[in-house]
């Protein structure tokens, strides 16, 4: 920790004159592109193509102005391969010459520099206690760096309200000003004081269903509630809706629903995935991804998640899955806790031995796939019956 905290220190204390130039500009070598190919230029903030350059000779210039510095952007080589990049108001590298797009070495961002080295610190560390630790500190410590607005709009809800409150409040003006600063503030400024937590009553909200209807969450008072916190890309969360589905059959006669929350931003993804599984509760969501409303009150900081309410409005329990769900709904229900078998129909096959592939078919490693379908810029689409996953990029 001392060895990185002094190489951050290093980083941001090391003059970058080049900042003084109006120009930015990407020069950049790729291997085996055929001449002519574009690549895309993605805003990483707003999530919409801003340019666009052409290979020729494996070998390209980028010349672009955003709208403000350091910018972190997406560089698409096709639908499913890109490389994030936090980019200065410098001269540029990128060079893929002797690797894959997406490993491709990147000179002339300090902060491109020192979002790598956090991420190999990240990587290298056994607990995620450790890992939140990690960001809190490099927050508190460097109030200035965008990377630690960036990083605070992704950890606020695992933080919780007071500390991320007192991180932001040393935050710069630009920092507060910044994309991510505003999503620091939605969250801080939302109309519960604290998440809810066990033993306190539920905070309600309302958002829309796939027809478009609102629905408030106070709308099942006098229900036993499942609050349940999913995405269609979120392979645990998939795997999970059969074991979901029976426990819903088993107890939706008895006064026990189900409300899920999708943290999607892409609303046929969703859809598409609810039929897919088939699942007949109520679902909600206002397809602003991990900047969900609802999420934020509850403080997911990932998926899947839920939060278990009593017909009294009070939170009894949280992040409960097969057996434990079970028998708490069972016991505030006070009925006997049954053991069935799944769903006629509904089989869990992907457990092992299962085949992940990208759209063009083809086969990627299981820590591959894995680690794209927990990233939300892909898209998940599970066949139980061949036992195939396909990840899918997001354009």
């Amino acid at each position: 920790m001392k060895t990185l905290l002094l190489l951050i220190s290093i980083l941001l204390t090391t003059p970058t004159f080049a900042q003084l130039n109006k120009s930015f500009s990407l020069q950049g070598k790729t291997k085996n592109i055929p001449d002519g190919t574009v690549l895309l230029i993605q805003d990483a903030v707003l999530e919409k193509v801003i340019d666009s350059v052409k290979v020729i000779n494996n070998s390209f210039i980028l010349k672009t102005t955003l709208p403000n510095y350091p910018y972190k952007i997406s560089l698409w080589r096709d639908s499913s391969t890109a490389k994030t990049i936090w980019v200065e108001n410098n001269k540029m590298t990128f060079d893929a010459s002797v690797s894959g797009f997406e490993e491709a070495v990147i000179t002339g961002s300090v902060t491109n520099t020192l979002a790598l080295q956090l991420r190999d610190k990240q990587h290298s560390l056994k607990s995620y206690e450790d890992m939140v630790a990690l960001e809190f500190d490099f927050i508190r410590n460097n109030p200035d760096n965008i990377l630690s607005a960036h990083s605070l709009s992704i950890m606020a809800t695992v933080f919780g309200k007071a500390k991320s409150a007192a991180l932001f409040e040393k935050f710069s003006d630009k920092n507060k000003q910044s994309p991510y600063g505003k999503k620091i503030s939605t969250f801080l400024n939302l109309d519960n004081p604290d998440t809810p937590k066990v033993g306190k009553r539920y905070a309600d909200f309302e958002m829309e269903d796939q027809n478009g209807i609102p629905h408030k969450l106070s709308e099942f008072d006098g229900k036993l509630i499942l609050l349940e916190f999913w995405a269609s890309w979120c392979v645990p969360c998939r795997l999970e809706n059969p074991n979901l589905l029976n426990t819903y059959n088993q107890f939706k006669d008895l006064g026990f629903e189900i409300v899920a929350v999708s943290l999607d931003e892409n609303k046929e993804y969703w859809m598409n995935a609810i039929k897919k599984d088939k699942l007949p509760w109520k679902h909600l969501s206002d397809l602003k991804g991990r900047d969900n409303k609802a999420a934020l009150i509850y403080s997911v900081g990932g998926v899947p998640d839920n939060i278990l309410i009593d017909k009294n409005g009070i939170v009894i329990g949280r992040n409960l899955r097969r057996e434990a769900l079970t028998k708490l709904i069972a016991e505030n229900l006070a009925v006997p806790v049954k053991t069935e078998p799944l769903a006629a129909g509904v089989t869990i096959k992907l457990k092992r031995n299962v085949v992940w592939q990208d759209e063009t078919g083809k086969v990627l490693s299981k820590e591959e796939g894995e680690l794209r379908a927990n990233d939300n810029q892909y898209s998940l689409d599970v066949d139980t019956e061949k036992n195939i996953m396909t990840v899918k990029k997001r354009l």
